[in-house]
């Protein structure tokens, strides 16, 4: 009998933005802080609905993207990012939790990646998110839902 596990999400790649329209810098690891977002993001503001961008690598792999090409902080696997409500939480790592406020809207700043590429990703944008408690998350940790909202 073939027991096996479902699939755990992780996170493959972790990025900063280290200022305005500077390229992301991808990291092993990183430091997110409760109400403001992660160590060193240009982007990081207290009582922000963005301090954290997601997006699914399943994404990045379709439009034939490399981690970060979209400006998103977190890179996951395994997880529906575009199918959670806001107001959903998700724990990275052992202690950072964050929570789901709104899809990412599409910017204009795409078509200077790819042409079309703002047409490409209408829908799977990603997902922006605030952080409700710090640490430490690592490429490689596991992602999760710890509270639900329909």
């Amino acid at each position: 009998m073939d027991v096996t596990k479902p699939a755990q999400a992780t996170i493959v790649s972790l990025q900063y933005c280290p200022g305005y329209r500077k390229p992301m810098t991808v990291v092993e690891e990183i430091e997110f802080f409760a109400n403001l977002g992660m160590n060193n993001d240009a982007h990081a503001r207290a009582n922000s609905e963005r301090q954290v961008l997601m997006i699914e690598e399943e994404t990045l792999k379709a439009l034939k993207l490399q981690p970060g090409a979209v400006k998103e902080n977190i890179t996951t696997s395994g997880i529906e990012l575009m199918k959670l409500a806001s107001g959903t939480r998700l724990q990275a790592g052992k202690d950072v939790v964050v929570e789901i406020t709104k899809p990412c809207s599409l910017c204009s700043r795409m078509e200077e990646i790819r042409p079309g590429l703002l047409n490409e990703l209408a829908g799977r944008r990603g997902m922006l998110a605030k952080v409700i408690a710090g640490g430490v998350v690592r490429q490689g940790d596991l992602i999760q839902i710890v509270e639900r909202k329909p």
